[in-house]
């Protein structure tokens, strides 16, 4: 691994309301950017949860993650449209496909952002900011949405760069720079600090992120245990980790986890987090040409604890809401009604997709759904991605 890497870290600013305003732009309607909005569940059911929202419903005091009602009582005006996670989906292979003529080397992080190792590549494409600058200028033009760019010697700055300050901008972040830009900050911000974490780092007077670099290894781990020293490195900007391109290597699994900004402490917070980790997990799966017949969901507690669940499906499967629903139902039955603060997923015992059994019923229903599947293409083809739609996806108005 070369001692001089440049990578990026390209991350969608707000994701599902950006791509839900250029979907609605093209159809003629507002942009959501605009107006108090946000991006939502089912309005008619008390469980629908704030999945995005516009700079206007924030100032109202709308957070996601809370409920609809609750978003409604705070900013009665706002608008809140049903997400899309078809077009969600579309859209995020579109930027990554876009990403893969910058570099050989582009890993999918999430659907709305990913790292591209940029080492080397400065006589193809100029001088690493020009080049970041040249891209996120690209994205906007292309697509119609802004991202903001890291620019660093590893992964943790490069993703550390890209949240010094939003929207639509290009920020590095060289060992050099951690005394300025980053050592200043309150220790929460640093990536994989939650707030069990940040309690205990508060607790002994370690408030930023510099005090927390400055500080000797064995007291760290310590306080913190093997956690506080993968803090510690993130801290100093050490990462050895590789940029690791989907279907590099032949899958044995599929798995994501995130460790949360704030403890989850309900099933409609952890709802959200495993339907942002079901989209990425799956497309990775699809891409790869797998199905899967084991799915599991495994939790970490705030007290550090770790706990887990699978379940066998009859027939191999690739169906996001599918997969979706199941990871959902294992959570519910894992949950013990503790603040989380790591979730994740997995897709095991894996099938390559023409290899997969079927029962003479699957079999009929999946050509039903191959022809189903090739009408509604042509349909889009003609009349553009509008034109038709999941009836989950109304949320409510007349089909």
């Amino acid at each position: 691994m070369s001692k001089n890497r440049i990578i990026f870290h390209i991350d969608v600013n707000s994701a599902y309301l950006s791509w839900t305003s250029v979907k609605r732009l093209s159809e003629g309607l507002c942009d959501l950017r605009d107006i108090p909005a946000a991006i939502g569940g089912d309005e008619k059911s008390r469980h629908g949860v704030v999945l995005a929202k516009s700079i206007l419903a924030q100032r109202f005091g709308v957070k996601t993650g809370e409920s609809l009602f609750e978003a409604r009582q705070k900013c009665p005006e706002l608008l809140v449209v049903p997400a899309d996670h078809q077009y969600y989906s579309e859209t995020s292979h579109k930027l990554f496909e876009l990403l893969d003529d910058y570099s050989p080397l582009v890993e999918r992080f999430s659907i709305d952002e990913g790292f591209l190792d940029y080492t080397g590549l400065e006589g193809i494409h100029g001088e690493p900011m020009k080049a970041a600058f040249e891209l996120k200028e690209r994205i906007k033009a292309t697509f119609g949405f802004t991202v903001n760019i890291g620019v660093a010697p590893n992964k943790i700055l490069a993703k550390m760069a890209g949240e010094l300050k939003k929207p639509d901008l290009v920020h590095s972040l060289f060992h050099h720079e951690l005394e300025e830009k980053l050592w200043p900050l309150p220790v929460r911000e640093l990536f994989m600090v939650g707030k069990s974490s940040e309690k205990v780092l508060l607790n002994h007077g370690i408030d930023t992120i510099g005090k927390l670099a400055k500080c000797d290894q064995e007291y760290i781990i310590k306080l913190l245990k093997s956690h506080g020293l993968t803090l510690w490195k993130y801290a100093n900007g050490i990462d050895n980790s590789p940029v690791v391109p989907t279907g590099t290597t032949a899958a044995k699994s599929f798995s994501n986890s995130t460790t949360l900004s704030r403890d989850v402490t309900s099933l409609e917070e952890a709802n959200l987090v495993l339907m942002r980790l079901a989209q990425t997990v799956c497309m990775r799966m699809r891409a790869e040409k797998y199905e899967c017949s084991t799915i599991s969901v495994q939790v970490k507690y705030s007290d550090f604890t770790v706990f887990s669940k699978q379940t066998k499906v009859k027939v191999p499967t690739d169906d996001t809401d599918y997969i979706y629903k199941t990871f959902k139902n294992l959570y519910e039955a894992l949950w013990n009604g503790k603040p989380v603060r790591l979730i994740g997923v997995g897709l095991n015992d894996l099938t390559e997709k023409d290899e997969s059994q079927m029962t003479i019923a699957d079999a009929i229903a999946s050509e039903k759904h191959k022809k189903l599947d090739a009408v509604c293409d042509k349909i889009r083809n003609q009349f553009g991605k509008g034109a038709i739609s999941f009836g989950a996806e109304l949320s409510g108005k007349k089909k």
